[in-house]
Protein backbone atom coordinates (compact mmCIF):
# COMPACT_ATOMS: atom_id res chain seq x y z
CA UNK A 1 0.00 0.00 0.00
CA UNK A 2 1.43 3.41 -0.77
CA UNK A 3 1.86 5.81 1.65
CA UNK A 4 -0.41 9.13 1.46
CA UNK A 5 -0.70 11.91 3.13
CA UNK A 6 -3.23 11.42 6.02
CA UNK A 7 -4.03 15.20 6.46
CA UNK A 8 -7.93 16.36 5.23
CA UNK A 9 -7.85 19.13 2.97
CA UNK A 10 -8.42 22.51 3.92
CA UNK A 11 -11.29 23.79 3.53
CA UNK A 12 -9.87 27.72 2.66
CA UNK A 13 -6.91 28.81 1.80
CA UNK A 14 -6.98 31.12 4.40
CA UNK A 15 -5.48 29.64 7.77
CA UNK A 16 -7.72 31.68 9.57
CA UNK A 17 -10.99 30.91 7.97
CA UNK A 18 -10.11 27.24 7.23
CA UNK A 19 -9.48 27.04 11.58
CA UNK A 20 -12.88 28.30 12.51
CA UNK A 21 -14.75 26.65 9.82
CA UNK A 22 -13.25 23.28 11.40
CA UNK A 23 -14.22 24.41 14.50
CA UNK A 24 -17.64 25.03 13.74
CA UNK A 25 -18.25 21.83 12.08
CA UNK A 26 -16.53 20.11 14.92
CA UNK A 27 -19.09 21.78 17.40
CA UNK A 28 -21.74 20.13 15.07
CA UNK A 29 -21.18 16.81 17.19
CA UNK A 30 -23.04 18.47 20.04
CA UNK A 31 -25.61 20.29 18.07
CA UNK A 32 -23.55 23.56 18.02
CA UNK A 33 -23.10 23.40 14.26
CA UNK A 34 -24.82 21.91 11.14
CA UNK A 35 -21.93 20.83 8.45
CA UNK A 36 -24.15 21.13 5.42
CA UNK A 37 -25.08 24.99 6.32
CA UNK A 38 -21.24 26.17 7.47
CA UNK A 39 -19.94 24.73 4.28
CA UNK A 40 -22.95 26.44 2.10
CA UNK A 41 -22.74 30.23 3.99
CA UNK A 42 -18.71 29.81 3.18
CA UNK A 43 -18.58 28.82 0.01
CA UNK A 44 -16.49 30.58 -2.80
CA UNK A 45 -15.02 33.74 -0.35
CA UNK A 46 -11.69 34.33 -1.47
CA UNK A 47 -8.81 34.29 0.93
CA UNK A 48 -8.62 37.69 1.49
CA UNK A 49 -12.18 38.73 1.49
CA UNK A 50 -13.14 39.80 4.94
CA UNK A 51 -15.99 41.67 4.08
CA UNK A 52 -17.57 38.93 2.61
CA UNK A 53 -16.24 36.72 5.57
CA UNK A 54 -18.29 37.96 8.10
CA UNK A 55 -21.25 38.87 6.12
CA UNK A 56 -21.81 35.22 5.52
CA UNK A 57 -21.39 34.63 9.35
CA UNK A 58 -23.42 37.11 10.36
CA UNK A 59 -25.72 36.38 7.99
CA UNK A 60 -25.98 32.59 8.47
CA UNK A 61 -26.32 33.31 12.52
CA UNK A 62 -28.93 35.83 11.68
CA UNK A 63 -31.29 33.22 9.74
CA UNK A 64 -30.91 30.97 12.65
CA UNK A 65 -31.92 33.61 15.33
CA UNK A 66 -35.10 34.03 13.14
CA UNK A 67 -35.55 30.36 12.89
CA UNK A 68 -34.83 30.02 16.63
CA UNK A 69 -37.61 32.62 17.46
CA UNK A 70 -40.11 31.02 15.10
CA UNK A 71 -39.85 27.71 16.59
CA UNK A 72 -40.24 29.31 20.66
CA UNK A 73 -42.86 31.28 19.62
CA UNK A 74 -44.44 28.06 18.18
CA UNK A 75 -44.15 26.01 21.39
CA UNK A 76 -41.47 24.05 19.55
CA UNK A 77 -38.66 23.88 22.48
CA UNK A 78 -36.03 21.13 21.47
CA UNK A 79 -36.01 23.22 17.56
CA UNK A 80 -35.73 26.75 19.38
CA UNK A 81 -32.84 25.16 21.48
CA UNK A 82 -31.14 24.17 18.55
CA UNK A 83 -30.93 27.08 16.52
CA UNK A 84 -30.29 29.23 19.52
CA UNK A 85 -27.26 27.38 19.82
CA UNK A 86 -25.73 27.60 16.19
CA UNK A 87 -26.96 31.05 16.06
CA UNK A 88 -24.87 31.91 19.20
CA UNK A 89 -21.71 29.55 17.73
CA UNK A 90 -22.08 31.13 14.42
CA UNK A 91 -22.15 34.88 15.74
CA UNK A 92 -18.75 34.02 17.73
CA UNK A 93 -17.31 33.31 14.66
CA UNK A 94 -18.61 36.68 13.09
CA UNK A 95 -17.44 38.58 16.29
CA UNK A 96 -13.82 37.39 15.22
CA UNK A 97 -14.33 38.04 11.95
CA UNK A 98 -15.17 41.17 12.51
CA UNK A 99 -11.55 42.13 13.77
CA UNK A 100 -10.40 42.44 10.50
CA UNK A 101 -13.02 44.98 9.33
CA UNK A 102 -12.04 48.49 8.13
CA UNK A 103 -14.64 49.58 11.07
CA UNK A 104 -15.38 48.35 13.79
CA UNK A 105 -18.70 48.98 13.90
CA UNK A 106 -20.66 45.55 14.19
CA UNK A 107 -18.64 44.00 16.79
CA UNK A 108 -20.61 44.96 19.88
CA UNK A 109 -23.72 44.33 18.48
CA UNK A 110 -22.53 41.11 17.08
CA UNK A 111 -21.62 40.40 20.57
CA UNK A 112 -24.77 41.64 21.86
CA UNK A 113 -26.24 39.00 19.20
CA UNK A 114 -24.37 36.53 20.15
CA UNK A 115 -24.97 36.73 24.12
CA UNK A 116 -28.91 36.93 23.61
CA UNK A 117 -28.61 33.79 21.41
CA UNK A 118 -26.70 32.04 24.11
CA UNK A 119 -29.62 33.08 26.72
CA UNK A 120 -32.07 31.88 24.62
CA UNK A 121 -30.40 28.55 24.07
CA UNK A 122 -30.38 28.32 27.85
CA UNK A 123 -34.17 29.26 27.98
CA UNK A 124 -35.00 26.57 25.59
CA UNK A 125 -32.67 23.73 26.74
CA UNK A 126 -34.04 20.49 28.42
CA UNK A 127 -31.07 20.60 30.78
CA UNK A 128 -30.71 21.34 34.38
CA UNK A 129 -28.80 24.83 34.54
CA UNK A 130 -28.37 27.37 37.13
CA UNK A 131 -26.92 30.86 36.63
CA UNK A 132 -24.23 32.04 38.97
CA UNK A 133 -22.19 35.08 40.37
CA UNK A 134 -19.19 34.11 41.25
CA UNK A 135 -17.58 36.92 43.63
CA UNK A 136 -14.45 37.85 41.87
CA UNK A 137 -12.18 40.95 42.95
CA UNK A 138 -14.77 43.24 44.49
CA UNK A 139 -17.27 42.31 41.38
CA UNK A 140 -18.66 39.24 40.19
CA UNK A 141 -17.99 36.62 37.30
CA UNK A 142 -21.33 35.34 35.39
CA UNK A 143 -21.15 31.84 35.19
CA UNK A 144 -23.57 29.07 34.52
CA UNK A 145 -23.95 25.63 36.78
CA UNK A 146 -25.42 22.16 34.68
CA UNK A 147 -26.44 19.91 36.41
CA UNK A 148 -26.88 16.24 35.00
CA UNK A 149 -29.65 14.00 34.98
CA UNK A 150 -28.97 11.74 37.40
CA UNK A 151 -26.94 11.89 40.69
CA UNK A 152 -23.19 13.64 40.08
CA UNK A 153 -19.95 11.52 39.80
CA UNK A 154 -17.74 14.80 40.00
CA UNK A 155 -17.94 18.49 38.81
CA UNK A 156 -15.77 20.11 36.12
CA UNK A 157 -15.17 23.37 35.88
CA UNK A 158 -14.29 24.87 32.09
CA UNK A 159 -12.05 27.18 31.29
CA UNK A 160 -12.08 28.73 27.91
CA UNK A 161 -9.81 30.25 25.77
CA UNK A 162 -8.81 33.47 25.05
CA UNK A 163 -11.39 33.72 22.52
CA UNK A 164 -13.91 30.93 22.77
CA UNK A 165 -17.85 31.69 23.27
CA UNK A 166 -19.77 29.50 25.29
CA UNK A 167 -21.48 27.74 22.92
CA UNK A 168 -17.99 26.31 21.80
CA UNK A 169 -17.25 25.59 25.30
CA UNK A 170 -20.85 23.87 25.39
CA UNK A 171 -19.78 21.75 22.19
CA UNK A 172 -16.06 21.23 22.87
CA UNK A 173 -16.81 19.73 27.19
CA UNK A 174 -20.51 20.70 28.56
CA UNK A 175 -22.59 18.37 26.95
CA UNK A 176 -20.44 15.46 26.84
CA UNK A 177 -19.98 16.04 30.61
CA UNK A 178 -23.17 16.16 31.71
CA UNK A 179 -23.63 12.68 29.87
CA UNK A 180 -21.10 11.11 31.90
CA UNK A 181 -22.58 12.26 34.56
CA UNK A 182 -20.35 15.68 35.58
CA UNK A 183 -21.87 18.78 36.90
CA UNK A 184 -20.22 20.96 34.82
CA UNK A 185 -19.61 24.90 35.26
CA UNK A 186 -18.98 27.75 32.40
CA UNK A 187 -18.20 31.10 33.46
CA UNK A 188 -16.21 34.39 31.90
CA UNK A 189 -13.40 35.32 33.49
CA UNK A 190 -11.11 38.41 32.91
CA UNK A 191 -10.37 39.60 29.78
CA UNK A 192 -12.91 36.36 27.80
CA UNK A 193 -16.23 37.47 26.33
CA UNK A 194 -18.64 39.42 28.35
CA UNK A 195 -15.90 40.80 30.86
CA UNK A 196 -13.84 42.25 27.77
CA UNK A 197 -16.58 43.32 26.14
CA UNK A 198 -18.81 44.73 28.38
CA UNK A 199 -16.91 45.99 31.35
CA UNK A 200 -13.35 46.00 29.43
CA UNK A 201 -11.67 43.92 31.64
CA UNK A 202 -8.53 42.50 30.76
CA UNK A 203 -6.77 39.50 31.03
CA UNK A 204 -4.03 38.51 33.99
CA UNK A 205 -1.28 36.31 33.74
CA UNK A 206 -1.86 35.10 37.17
CA UNK A 207 -5.10 32.63 37.40
CA UNK A 208 -4.63 31.01 40.36
CA UNK A 209 -6.42 34.39 41.29
CA UNK A 210 -9.58 33.53 39.30
CA UNK A 211 -9.38 29.88 39.80
CA UNK A 212 -9.45 29.77 43.78
CA UNK A 213 -12.45 32.01 43.88
CA UNK A 214 -14.23 29.75 41.79
CA UNK A 215 -12.93 26.84 43.29
CA UNK A 216 -14.69 28.67 46.14
CA UNK A 217 -17.62 29.21 45.32
CA UNK A 218 -18.33 26.16 43.06
CA UNK A 219 -17.26 23.88 46.19
CA UNK A 220 -20.30 25.68 48.43
CA UNK A 221 -23.15 24.78 45.55
CA UNK A 222 -25.67 22.25 46.19
CA UNK A 223 -25.03 18.33 44.62
CA UNK A 224 -20.84 19.43 45.19
CA UNK A 225 -18.13 16.92 46.88
CA UNK A 226 -15.38 19.33 46.74
CA UNK A 227 -13.12 16.35 47.13
CA UNK A 228 -14.40 15.45 43.35
CA UNK A 229 -13.74 18.68 41.72
CA UNK A 230 -11.50 18.51 38.51
CA UNK A 231 -10.73 21.58 36.26
CA UNK A 232 -10.61 21.77 32.02
CA UNK A 233 -8.63 24.30 30.09
CA UNK A 234 -9.34 24.16 26.41
CA UNK A 235 -6.77 26.47 23.85
CA UNK A 236 -4.95 29.52 25.82
CA UNK A 237 -6.97 27.98 28.82
CA UNK A 238 -4.28 25.14 28.65
CA UNK A 239 -1.56 27.75 29.89
CA UNK A 240 -4.44 29.69 32.35
CA UNK A 241 -5.13 25.73 34.02
CA UNK A 242 -1.27 25.01 34.27
CA UNK A 243 -0.67 28.13 35.93
CA UNK A 244 -3.17 28.18 38.36
CA UNK A 245 -2.56 24.32 39.74
CA UNK A 246 1.01 24.99 40.29
CA UNK A 247 -0.77 27.27 43.71
CA UNK A 248 -3.84 25.68 44.04
CA UNK A 249 -3.99 22.27 44.61
CA UNK A 250 -7.32 20.95 45.63
CA UNK A 251 -8.70 20.17 42.42
CA UNK A 252 -8.68 16.25 42.19
CA UNK A 253 -7.62 16.47 38.41
CA UNK A 254 -6.71 18.72 36.08
CA UNK A 255 -7.23 18.94 31.81
CA UNK A 256 -5.49 21.21 29.42
CA UNK A 257 -6.43 21.31 26.54
CA UNK A 258 -3.43 21.43 24.69
CA UNK A 259 -0.37 22.03 27.23
CA UNK A 260 0.71 25.50 27.13
CA UNK A 261 3.67 26.62 28.78
CA UNK A 262 4.43 30.63 27.56
CA UNK A 263 1.67 31.82 25.46
CA UNK A 264 3.75 34.90 23.94
CA UNK A 265 5.23 32.05 21.31
CA UNK A 266 2.33 32.58 19.14
CA UNK A 267 2.95 36.10 18.64
CA UNK A 268 6.52 36.19 18.72
CA UNK A 269 7.18 32.95 16.27
CA UNK A 270 5.91 35.48 13.56
CA UNK A 271 8.04 38.18 14.35
CA UNK A 272 11.68 38.43 12.40
CA UNK A 273 14.57 37.52 14.88
CA UNK A 274 15.74 40.92 14.42
CA UNK A 275 12.57 42.38 15.70
CA UNK A 276 12.29 39.98 18.51
CA UNK A 277 16.14 40.78 19.23
CA UNK A 278 15.30 45.03 19.68
CA UNK A 279 12.94 44.09 22.16
CA UNK A 280 15.27 41.89 23.88
CA UNK A 281 17.83 44.68 24.27
CA UNK A 282 14.87 47.04 25.07
CA UNK A 283 14.86 48.72 22.03
CA UNK A 284 11.25 49.46 22.22
CA UNK A 285 10.64 52.61 20.47
CA UNK A 286 12.66 51.08 17.54
CA UNK A 287 10.90 47.69 18.01
CA UNK A 288 7.23 49.69 17.59
CA UNK A 289 8.36 52.19 15.13
CA UNK A 290 9.22 48.77 12.28
CA UNK A 291 6.42 47.81 13.41
CA UNK A 292 4.23 50.08 12.77
CA UNK A 293 5.93 50.27 9.56
CA UNK A 294 4.93 46.58 8.95
CA UNK A 295 1.59 47.25 9.86
CA UNK A 296 0.76 49.87 7.36
CA UNK A 297 2.01 47.72 4.48
CA UNK A 298 -0.84 45.74 5.74
CA UNK A 299 -4.49 47.07 7.28
CA UNK A 300 -6.10 44.15 7.65
CA UNK A 301 -3.23 42.47 10.14
CA UNK A 302 -2.76 45.88 12.17
CA UNK A 303 -6.77 45.34 12.97
CA UNK A 304 -6.26 41.63 13.70
CA UNK A 305 -3.33 42.47 16.20
CA UNK A 306 -5.63 45.55 17.66
CA UNK A 307 -8.46 43.16 18.45
CA UNK A 308 -5.72 40.07 19.78
CA UNK A 309 -4.01 42.87 21.91
CA UNK A 310 -7.33 44.30 23.53
CA UNK A 311 -7.46 41.43 26.36
CA UNK A 312 -4.25 42.35 27.63
CA UNK A 313 -4.87 45.86 28.09
CA UNK A 314 -2.25 47.59 25.94
CA UNK A 315 -1.97 49.70 22.95
CA UNK A 316 2.10 49.97 21.72
CA UNK A 317 3.22 46.62 19.86
CA UNK A 318 6.30 46.33 22.36
CA UNK A 319 4.44 46.86 25.18
CA UNK A 320 1.87 44.36 24.19
CA UNK A 321 4.56 41.34 23.71
CA UNK A 322 5.88 42.37 26.97
CA UNK A 323 2.54 41.64 28.74
CA UNK A 324 1.91 38.55 26.84
CA UNK A 325 5.57 37.32 27.74
CA UNK A 326 4.33 37.56 31.73
CA UNK A 327 1.96 34.86 30.69
CA UNK A 328 4.41 31.63 31.08
CA UNK A 329 4.21 28.62 33.30
CA UNK A 330 7.69 27.96 33.10
CA UNK A 331 9.22 28.79 36.53
CA UNK A 332 6.08 27.15 38.62
CA UNK A 333 4.95 24.45 36.06
CA UNK A 334 7.12 21.94 38.41
CA UNK A 335 4.79 23.14 41.33
CA UNK A 336 1.97 21.48 40.53
CA UNK A 337 0.54 18.50 42.58
CA UNK A 338 -2.71 17.69 40.73
CA UNK A 339 -2.99 14.41 38.10
CA UNK A 340 -2.68 16.63 35.25
CA UNK A 341 -3.83 15.72 31.98
CA UNK A 342 -2.47 17.07 28.48
CA UNK A 343 -3.46 16.76 25.24
CA UNK A 344 -1.01 17.12 21.80
CA UNK A 345 -2.38 17.32 19.31
CA UNK A 346 0.20 16.46 15.69
CA UNK A 347 0.42 19.51 13.90
CA UNK A 348 -0.04 21.88 16.63
CA UNK A 349 -0.13 25.40 14.96
CA UNK A 350 -0.15 28.00 17.65
CA UNK A 351 1.91 25.84 20.28
CA UNK A 352 3.70 23.39 18.59
CA UNK A 353 6.02 21.23 21.53
CA UNK A 354 4.53 23.12 24.59
CA UNK A 355 2.77 19.80 25.34
CA UNK A 356 5.21 18.21 25.51
CA UNK A 357 7.46 21.07 27.61
CA UNK A 358 4.55 21.16 30.02
CA UNK A 359 5.03 17.17 30.75
CA UNK A 360 8.49 17.26 31.25
CA UNK A 361 7.64 20.20 33.42
CA UNK A 362 5.11 18.18 35.34
CA UNK A 363 6.80 14.24 34.75
CA UNK A 364 5.47 13.13 38.57
CA UNK A 365 1.67 13.94 37.82
CA UNK A 366 1.62 14.16 34.24
CA UNK A 367 0.14 12.02 31.58
CA UNK A 368 0.05 13.62 28.17
CA UNK A 369 -2.00 11.89 24.93
CA UNK A 370 -1.10 12.45 21.63
CA UNK A 371 -3.61 12.81 18.77
CA UNK A 372 -2.56 12.12 14.97
CA UNK A 373 -3.92 13.06 11.54
CA UNK A 374 -4.42 9.67 10.56
CA UNK A 375 -7.37 9.95 13.25
CA UNK A 376 -8.60 12.85 11.95
CA UNK A 377 -7.50 13.95 15.01
CA UNK A 378 -4.33 17.17 14.29
CA UNK A 379 -4.74 20.90 14.93
CA UNK A 380 -5.03 23.06 17.66
CA UNK A 381 -7.56 21.60 19.92
CA UNK A 382 -8.51 18.99 17.09
CA UNK A 383 -11.10 20.66 15.48
CA UNK A 384 -12.82 17.72 13.70
CA UNK A 385 -11.88 14.63 16.66
CA UNK A 386 -14.21 16.28 19.66
CA UNK A 387 -15.62 12.92 20.15
CA UNK A 388 -12.38 10.82 20.05
CA UNK A 389 -11.11 13.94 22.39
CA UNK A 390 -13.63 13.89 25.03
CA UNK A 391 -13.72 9.68 24.81
CA UNK A 392 -10.33 10.24 25.65
CA UNK A 393 -10.21 12.86 28.36
CA UNK A 394 -13.30 11.67 30.36
CA UNK A 395 -11.96 7.75 30.49
CA UNK A 396 -9.09 9.27 32.35
CA UNK A 397 -11.17 11.67 34.49
CA UNK A 398 -13.40 8.65 35.03
CA UNK A 399 -10.60 6.72 36.13
CA UNK A 400 -9.36 9.66 38.66
CA UNK A 401 -12.87 10.49 40.54
CA UNK A 402 -14.45 7.19 40.18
Amino acid sequence: MSHRSARIHPFSENPDFDFEIRGAIGGSVEGAGEPGEILAAVAGIRKGDHDAWFAAWKGLADRMMTTARAAAAGGHGVSAASAFLRASSYFAVAVNAASALAASDDLAPTFAQQQAAWRGFIAHASVDVEEVAIPYAGDTLPGWFFRPAARATGTLIAVNGSDGSLASLWASCVASALRRGYNVLVFDGPGQQSQLFEKSVPFRPDWEHVLTPVFDHVAKLDGVDPLRIAVYGISQGGYWVARALAFEHRFAAGITDPGVVDVSTSWTSHLPHGLVKLLDEGQVEKFDREMALGMRLSPETARTWAFRARPYGTSGYGETIRAVRRYTAEDVASEVMTPLLILSPENEQFWPGQAERLAELTASVSTLIRFTAAEGADGHCQPLARTLTAQRMFDWLDERLG
